[in-house]
């Protein structure tokens, strides 16, 4: 199985039907997530769509190219949309901590959440906690979903060190915050005041001895009064994650694994491919960017070294009994009054007679030409092996470009790219 026999993904389709309300690029980083996700919201807008876009990637390279000062927590429409339709354009960008604000303010009462959000261990908790992030992209999907007022939602996932942190960490964090350690964090609270206390002291006074060893008394306090002031609000948390996860996993999702013709990629993108089959979430495709490609791949790049060695050999003069001299060193210059032969500085590269210049010119080319076909192979190679493990996946490729992307004309060229790739 090749990448050639791959079924062709077909984005326009994905993005037109109506049934199809979030759209997930997910992927390793580094391999055009955010640019895919940007392109795709514009092209969808431009088809009459109503659409927001949801990114998670701190380099706000999607505010830059989408001509939007700056983005933030809520969504902020985008000027320049083409097309015919009522299609319309948001795009925002997640804000964790404001994220997990909104919730303890939609969730508790204002003198609780007053308290919750002041407290020291929240606001680290908030702020940079492991799996925050991704727990937060799921809130906040949930949230833009319950509103209906987008026709599609195209989220960004985090740039995180594996592309499956997306679907692990939000279930960590939420076992996490309704797990053992908060409830029996939360017992003196429950069991209330002083009474609670000694109620600790007495029958666990070597676990939390152990704990204010590792966290700090000061931090073990702060962390028992945010788990007092959150008691109530617990259970949500786990139940809100449950209830996203399945969102993901029901009909109008679709997940694009986004990845580039290369080893590691590539190997990511196979992991994340099994893991959405494992968990019963409808993959739509494989968007593989950035791949190398040549109008003259029939010259293979054997053929264009083996030439380029053909003109080097074109440039060699024999002379003394075989031995290459220049022109330039041994020949009397005419153009010197004495007609002296003028020395030349040793040189370890093939000498060329006069007039040379377009057989070395061509040799250069032909060696870049052969550089071009190896990286090819080694691309198909690594595409090929992809197919081959996972031949049911529609594949949409999109050529590497000069430069990066900076503007709507930009991402809209992405987004045709896009929709007119074939698996090739």
């Amino acid at each position: 199985m090749t990448l050639d026999s791959a079924p062709r993904l077909d984005i326009d389709a994905l993005i037109d039907d109506p049934a199809t309300r979030i759209v997930v690029c997910c992927g390793a980083g580094g391999v055009g997530k955010t640019t895919t996700a940007a392109a795709l919201g514009l092209r969808a807008a431009e088809r009459g769509r109503r659409v927001v876009v949801l990114t998670i990637d701190p380099a706000r390279r999607l505010a830059q190219s989408m001509g939007i000062a700056s983005l933030d927590n809520t969504p902020r429409p985008v000027e320049g949309i083409d097309g015919d339709g009522d299609g319309e354009l948001h795009a925002m960008m997640l804000d964790m901590k404001r994220t997990f604000d909104e919730i303890v303010e939609a969730h508790a009462d204002p003198e609780r959440a007053k308290a919750i959000l002041a407290n020291p261990f929240y606001q680290s908790l908030s702020a940079g906690f492991a799996g925050t992030q991704e727990y937060m992209a799921m809130e906040k999907l949930g949230q833009l979903r319950a509103r209906e007022e987008w026709d599609l939602i195209v989220v960004d996932t985090p740039p995180s060190r594996s592309a499956l942190d997306f679907l692990d960490a939000p279930k960590r964090l939420g076992s996490f915050l309704d797990g053992k350690f908060i409830r029996v964090l939360m017992a003196p609270a429950r069991v209330g005041g002083r009474a609670g206390m000694r109620f600790l002291n007495a029958g666990m006074s070597m676990f939390t001895g152990t704990l204010s060893k590792l966290l700090g008394g000061e931090l073990l306090k702060d962390v028992q009064t945010f788990v007092a002031a959150m008691d109530s609000m617990f259970g949500g948390f786990r139940t809100r994650a449950d209830a996203t996860y399945r969102l993901l996993q029901a009909p109008g999702t679709a997940f694009l694994v986004v990845a580039a013709p290369e080893r590691d990629a590539l190997r990511e993108a196979a992991y994340f491919v099994e893991r959405l089959k494992a968990e019963r979430m409808p993959l739509a495709g494989l968007v593989l960017n950035r791949v190398h490609t040549s109008g003259a791949d029939r010259l293979s790049a054997e053929r264009a070294l083996a030439a380029a060695e053909n003109l080097d050999e074109l440039g060699i003069v024999d002379r003394d009994g075989g031995k290459a001299s220049s022109r330039t060193a041994h020949s009397p210059d005419t153009g010197s009054p004495t007609g002296a032969a003028v020395p030349a500085e040793p040189s370890t590269t093939p000498e060329y007679p006069v007039g040379a210049s377009a057989e070395r010119l061509t040799a250069a080319l032909l060696r870049l030409h052969a550089e071009r076909m190896q990286v090819l192979a080694r691309e198909r190679r690594t595409r090929d092996r992809f197919a081959a493990l996972h031949p049911e996946v529609p594949v949409a490729e999109v050529g590497a470009l000069p430069g990066d992307v900076h503007d709507l004309v930009g991402l809209r060229d992405i987004a045709h790219r896009l929709a007119e790739a074939r698996a090739v």
